[in-house]
C-alpha cells in the first residue's frame, strides 16, 4: 500500500498545489478548471451512473442541509453516501456512509489504489495548473460509495458550484440554501454573479429546489433552470415550518402532512434547511425503490429522521451548568441567527467567547454579540495558518468600543477558563468561533465524530 499515514496522504493530496510558488488567485471562472477531475472520474473505473446524486450549494446552511438530507434518505431505507467540507477534527469526517465516517484504513487503501490515475493526470499539468484537493477527495468518496453499495449520494460543494469539482457528477437534483454576498474575490462582487456561480449545479433535464431567496437570486436560478430545461421550485415563506418551541436537544415545529415534528438541532435557521431537505428527499426518493411517497410509513420515516439528525459543532450545546454552546457564527448574519437560536435557552451572566478572523467584519461581529453579553472574551487560533485573527491590542481596542468588560486570551482553553470564572454554574457561555476553534472545542469535550 502506497500510503500508510494520514500525513502522507494529505501531503500527496495537496502536492500539486503546494509545489506552486504562487497558486493562481482570482475569480473562479479564471483560475479554477474542473476538467482534470472530470477526466480522473472517467478513468478511475467508478460506477458514476449507479446511484442518485443531490448536490447542495448556497452561502450558509449547506452542510446542515446535507446532513439532514442524508439522514432522511437513510430512514427511508437507502444506503446513503455523504461528502461535506470542511471537517472539524478529522479529514475522514468529510466522507460518510449512513452517517459513519470512512476509516483511516479504507481512506489510505482507496487513495493508494487510485493514485496511478491521479499521477497520470498530474504528469499532464502545466506550471500554472494543479489538481484540486477536493477533486481527489471526491474520487476517494465515490470509490468508497461503490464499495459500500451506496444508492443515494448527498454532496456539498465548496464555495461556488459552476466550477466546483463536485459538480462533475451526474446529479439530477440541485438544492439551494440562502445565497448572500460572500467570497466576492472568487465569485464576483454582485449578488447576481454569485448566484450565477451557484446555479451551475443545475443539470440538463434535472430538478432544483430553493429556500426563499431575494428576487435577483431567484431570477438567476430560474434563468439557469430554463437554459437546462430543468424544473425549478422555490419554497415560499408559507412552505416554511411553523416553529412551536424548544426541546431539551432541539426544536419542535409543525409542517403540513408531517404534523408536529421534532428536529434534533438547536439552530432556528435549521427549520428552513429541514424544509428544503424534505422537498429534495421527496424528489430523489421518487426515482428510487422504496415505500410509497403517500404512505403513512413515508411520513413516519421523515419524522423519525428529523429527530435523529446529528451535526456536531453547529449551535451545539456541549454541557450544562454552565451552559456552553458553540457555533461557527463569525459574520453578522450568522451571529444574529445564533443569538436568536439560543435566546430562549440562555441564562445570565452571558459570557461570549469570540474567535473571529481578520477577513470577516470582526468589528460588526463584536458589536452584535456585545449587545447581548455580560462580558466578551476574545481569542484566536494558530491551527490553520491560512486563517488569521486580530492581535490582542487590535481586538481589545475594537471590542471595547462596544462593551466595557472585554478580555483577551491567547488560547481557547485559557478563554474558557476565564469564561467559566465569570459565568459560574448558572450562566451561559456562548462560543462564536471560526472553524478551527470549533474543532478544538469538539476535542476539548471529547465529542465523537465517528457517527452522525
Amino acid at each position: 500500500m502506497r500510503f500508510t499515514t494520514e500525513q502522507e496522504a494529505i501531503t500527496y493530496i495537496f502536492s500539486t498545489r503546494d509545489r506552486m510558488p504562487n497558486p493562481p488567485r482570482g475569480f473562479d471562472e479564471d483560475v479554477r478548471d474542473p476538467s482534470p477531475t472530470r477526466r480522473m472520474l472517467m478513468q478511475a473505473g467508478l460506477n458514476l451512473e449507479g446511484r442518485e446524486y443531490v448536490i447542495i450549494t448556497g452561502s450558509k446552511g449547506k452542510g446542515s442541509t446535507a446532513a439532514i438530507t442524508a439522514k432522511l434518505l437513510q430512514h427511508l431505507g437507502h444506503t446513503v453516501g455523504l461528502l461535506t467540507s470542511p471537517h472539524l477534527i478529522h479529514w475522514y469526517e468529510r466522507i460518510r456512509v449512513n452517517g459513519r465516517m470512512i476509516s483511516q484504513a479504507d481512506f489510505l487503501r482507496i487513495l493508494s489504489a487510485i493514485a496511478p490515475v491521479i499521477d497520470r493526470e498530474a504528469d499532464q499539468l502545466t506550471e500554472s495548473q494543479y489538481l484540486s484537493p477536493q477533486g481527489i477527495l471526491l474520487l476517494v468518496a465515490l470509490r468508497y460509495f461503490d464499495e459500500q453499495g451506496v444508492n443515494a449520494a448527498v454532496l456539498e460543494v465548496g464555495r461556488g458550484g459552476r466550477y466546483d469539482d463536485v459538480a462533475m457528477v451526474p446529479n439530477k437534483l440541485a438544492l439551494f440554501t440562502p445565497i448572500i454576498m460572500e467570497h466576492a474575490q472568487y465569485l464576483g462582487d454582485t449578488l447576481e454573479r454569485i448566484a450565477w456561480h451557484k446555479s451551475g449545479i443545475i443539470k440538463m433535464g434535472g430538478y432544483a429546489y430553493s429556500v426563499p431567496q431575494s428576487a435577483e437570486v431567484l431570477e438567476v436560478l430560474q434563468r439557469e433552470a430554463d437554459a437546462q430545461d430543468a424544473e425549478f421550485y422555490w419554497l415560499s415563506t408559507l412552505d416554511m415550518p411553523h416553529y412551536l418551541g424548544p426541546t431539551d436537544d432541539g426544536l419542535r415545529f409543525k409542517l403540513g402532512r408531517y404534523g408536529e415534528c421534532e428536529l434534533s438541532l438547536l439552530g432556528r435557521y435549521q427549520l428552513a434547511n429541514a424544509a428544503l431537505a424534505i422537498q429534495g428527499v421527496g424528489n430523489m426518493h421518487a426515482r428510487l425503490k422504496g415505500m410509497p411517497h403517500a404512505s403513512p410509513e413515508y411520513v413516519e420515516a421523515i419524522r423519525s429522521g428529523l429527530a435523529d439528525v446529528r451535526w456536531p459543532g453547529r449551535v451545539h450545546k456541549l454541557q450544562d451548568y454552565p451552559q456552553v454552546i458553540v457555533d461557527g457564527a463569525v459574520n453578522v448574519l450568522s451571529a444574529r441567527s445564533f443569538l436568536q437560536s439560543v435566546k430562549e435557552r440562555w441564562t445570565h451572566p452571558i459570557v461570549t467567547v469570540l474567535g473571529v478572523p481578520t477577513d470577516r467584519d470582526y468589528p460588526a461581529v463584536y458589536e452584535t454579540y456585545a449587545q447581548h453579553s455580560d462580558a466578551l472574551i476574545i481569542t484566536n487560533s494558530t491551527i490553520n495558518p491560512r486563517i488569521t485573527f486580530p492581535d490582542e491590542d487590535l481586538a481589545l481596542n475594537t471590542a471595547r468600543a462596544y462593551h466595557h468588560d472585554v478580555r483577551y486570551a491567547e488560547t481557547l482553553p485559557a478563554a474558557l477558563e476565564m469564561a467559566h470564572a465569570k459565568a459560574g454554574t448558572e450562566g451561559t457561555i456562548l462560543m462564536a468561533v471560526a472553524q478551527p476553534l470549533v474543532g478544538e472545542a469538539m476535542q476539548l469535550w471529547n465529542i465523537d465524530m465517528t457517527q452522525i
